[in-house]
């Protein structure tokens, strides 16, 4: 009996080595990466991140914020008059632009006497921090718009550059996520609304 208490009690005595699998962890270590790289460019596919930088969209955009844009808005409707759009300035691709879309292919426009005209309606503006104090008249081609900053008097935009190849859109300004206590869905105004 002493030779049964001897043999339970080395065994119990001998440590039992464990050896770690490590290859679960591994796969879970390169799935989350895998997830983290695909919700990156998957969300990069759809949506694009810009600061407004400058004065140009006052009031209703403002020097700093971070806004996010829908990549994604004009693959199934149409760019409309009213629009807050980023695109690629022309004359440097390497650089974005915030504007607002005043015509569309086929428009002219008009800005005389302080007013802006659209095919001879005047756009109703509650948004421009004050009457153009320009004049000009534009005919729009098929495939450009013509875009203003809503800080009519202070907008590097189309009345100084020229016309906007649609191809250079990035997309619609959707939302104003920072400084987060400035947080807005950005309003696309009717600029054909009644006054």
């Amino acid at each position: 009996m002493d030779t049964l208490n001897q043999d339970i009690q080395t065994e119990q005595a001998e440590p039992v080595e464990e050896q770690i699998n490590w290859k679960p962890f591994l796969i879970d270590i390169f799935q989350t990466l895998l997830m983290a790289l695909i919700l990156f460019v998957g969300i990069n596919a759809i949506s694009a991140r810009v600061r407004v930088d400058g004065y140009s969209m006052q009031p209703t955009l403002e020097d700093g914020e971070f806004i996010l844009v829908n990549k994604l808005s004009y693959q199934w409707s149409n760019v409309d008059r009213g629009d807050i759009i980023v695109f690629h300035f022309p004359i440097n691709p390497e650089e974005e632009l915030i504007k607002r879309v005043i015509g569309l292919p086929g428009d002219t426009v008009v800005v005389q006497n302080s007013l802006v005209f659209v095919n001879g309606q005047q756009l109703n503006e509650p948004y421009i921090s004050q009457a153009p104090a320009y004049s000009g008249e534009w005919l729009v081609p098929d495939g450009y718009l013509f875009v203003l900053g809503d800080n009519r008097n202070n907008s590097n935009d189309s009345k100084d550059w020229g016309l906007l190849p649609m191809e250079n859109i990035v997309g619609k300004a959707a939302v104003i996520y920072w400084p987060w206590y400035l947080w807005d869905v950005i309003e696309h105004t009717d600029v054909f609304a009644v006054q």
